[in-house]
């Protein structure tokens, strides 16, 4: 039972390990994709039995928990498929191959430690390891705008950080006074069972506190500013990484967080403050999408667009309306990753980030432009992705809960983004080149390929049947607390 628990982070780890010993040989570059595979193999075993604990009850998983590792190695793996095409395309020196492997890999696993940690105290530790890891991979390439974007994501994510640690005390403090026992005063089952004698006051500071530390890490506004530059800056697949996992780790810890306050302050408080968040972010996206010139930056709005749903969909609170989330945190994750990994093989042949430098791509090279395209019109919610179903569960959970303003506020600002987004995706795909634009087609290496393939497959299926996945996004929601 402990190795099944351990194995999402074990697997990384010793891929990690075998990059810094052996370096980038021949026989390595495909560790980083065996190891993902892992992962989303361990996920899989973990959804299929109870509730679990291990090491000596720092661990814990429950069908949230395994929903969360199978995102993890879901989108690790694509990451990591198309992986060493891209290092190979930025003629990156040993030594950097070799520390990106190694950092890759224990990204992925503090990633796993976050959503299996039993604990609060544990979770905030693997977030903040998953900040320092990702630093350095954000200025990869050590020009000055990687530079300045890697220390921009540390200073801001750092304020978070310290936001969630100053709740995370606070809520340690009110479970004393609770007489929770001191072992399990951060665990989130003795919270949760414990959470209605939990002093009310200092309870809401710690859960504001938490909110808006866990947001800054998740892209949510106000705390938002890192993410457009580190994920413009960064190699392609980690900002396949970050947008389309570490955001929805930092989430989840919202929705963990939202448990305890719910039941120890009512759905009003945390649902008031998810709802703020939620249309200031959208808010935020579509107002700076309006005049986006750069793709991979037009991509990073869409992230804090996506948590921003996410955000309303949790505010919302019903067993559809968090289905939908959960939903909505895989299709986004394959979507995202799919996209970020071609935006770096047009970035590789147009040699800038610039939408206007990129013109007819879709023609001169039909596998990365249709990719593209595909993956943006899955991010835009159209079928038959799977984000089509879970924008259509949260605005359906929103009417019914007698959220209908907040809904139509949401449908607006998204009708901006659509129109953004489309209109910058059409100008790189569509029509003749234009002056400066590239001339040779990028061809991605039959790994990168079957990334981009599996990703587009599995968010359509994803779109068109829940059948795999049905009864654990119903368990998980459970988890949660939504039962109607």
């Amino acid at each position: 039972m402990s190795l099944l628990l351990t194995a999402p982070m074990g697997a990384p780890l010793l891929a990690a390990a075998a990059h810094a010993v052996l370096g980038p040989r021949r026989g390595t570059s495909w560790l980083g994709a065996l190891a993902a595979a892992a992962v989303l193999a361990s996920g899989i075993a973990l959804a299929a039995g109870g509730p679990r604990t291990g090491l000596g009850g720092l661990l814990r998983a429950d069908a949230l928990s395994a929903f969360m590792v199978i995102v993890i190695g879901a989108v690790a793996l694509l990451a990591m498929l198309a992986s060493p095409a891209y290092l190979a395309a930025e003629d990156a020196p040993a030594r950097d191959r070799r520390r990106y492997g190694v950092l890759t890999q224990a990204f992925v696993a503090a990633m796993a430690l976050a959503v299996l940690a039993a604990s609060l105290g544990m979770l905030w530790v693997a977030i903040e390891a998953t900040t320092i890891l990702t630093a350095f991979l954000v200025g990869h390439r050590r020009t000055r705008n990687a530079t300045e974007a890697a220390w921009k994501y540390v200073v801001i994510c750092s304020a978070g950080i310290a936001l969630a640690f100053l709740g995370v005390a606070l809520l340690h403090f009110a479970a004393q006074h609770a007489h929770v026992p001191s072992s399990g005063s951060l665990g989130w089952a003795e919270l949760a069972a414990h959470a209605g004698r939990l002093d009310p006051d200092v309870t809401r500071i710690a859960v504001a506190l938490l909110v808006l530390g866990f947001g800054a890490k998740a892209g949510l506004a106000p705390l938002h500013a890192w993410l457009p530059d580190a994920h413009s800056q960064a190699p392609a697949p980690v900002s396949a990484l970050m947008s389309g996992v570490l955001l929805s780790v930092a989430f989840y810890a919202v929705l963990r967080v939202k448990v305890i306050a719910d039941a120890a302050l009512g759905a009003g408080f945390v649902r008031a403050l998810l709802l703020a968040v939620a249309l200031a972010s959208l808010a935020l996206a579509a107002a700076l999408l309006l005049r986006q010139r750069d793709y991979k930056r037009m991509l990073a709005y869409s992230s804090i667009e996506h948590m921003g749903l996410l955000a309303l969909g949790a505010a919302i609170g019903t067993r559809l309306a968090v289905a939908g989330v959960l939903l909505h945190v895989l299709g986004h994750g394959l979507a995202k990753s799919v996209a970020f990994i071609a935006s770096g093989h047009i970035q590789h042949a147009a040699g800038t980030s610039r939408i206007g430098a990129v013109r007819g791509f879709a023609a001169r090279s039909p596998l990365i432009g249709g990719a593209f395209g595909a993956a943006v019109l899955a991010l835009l919610g159209l079928p038959p992705f799977s984000l089509f179903a879970s924008e259509l569960a949260i605005f359906r959970a929103g009417f019914a809960a007698g959220l209908g303003w907040a809904v139509a506020a949401a449908l607006a600002l998204l009708l901006a983004v659509t129109a953004a987004v489309a209109a910058g995706t059409a100008r790189m795909l569509l029509g003749g080149p234009g002056p400066g634009a590239a001339t040779l087609p990028s061809r991605p290496s039959p790994g990168a390929a079957a990334g981009l393939l599996l990703g587009l497959l599995a968010s359509a299926a994803l779109g068109v049947t829940l059948w795999p996945l049905h009864d654990l996004l119903l368990d998980a929601a459970a988890v949660l607390g939504a039962h109607r």
